[in-house]
């Protein structure tokens, strides 16, 4: 019990930008950007990174109306960002 809450005190505080900054991360991972943790490996899953945009835009369009400013934007670059790259990993052969 002991160790168990040593480690949820070591965990950062989870806040709606680090929730949007991480699967911008999940994002990036299945474009290939980091190697996976076990094979050291990277590899391009792009329907996975799509479903991890698709997430995305569904949490813009739950919580419109709900967020402010700083997230509103925050959420809006990372999809715009993250549909580019899309668009150019899908002309990439």
């Amino acid at each position: 019990q002991a160790s168990a809450s040593g480690q949820e005190a070591s965990l950062p505080e989870i806040n709606f930008s680090g929730f949007i900054f991480s699967l911008s991360t999940t994002a990036m991972y299945h474009f290939g950007d980091f190697p996976d943790p076990v094979t050291k490996e990277a590899k391009r899953n792009l329907p996975a990174a799509k479903q991890t945009i698709d997430i995305l835009t569904i949490l813009k369009d739950k919580t419109k109306g709900n967020l402010d400013e700083d997230e509103n934007q925050l959420l809006d670059n990372i999809l715009y960002e993250l549909r580019m790259r899309y668009l150019k990993e899908m002309t990439r052969p």
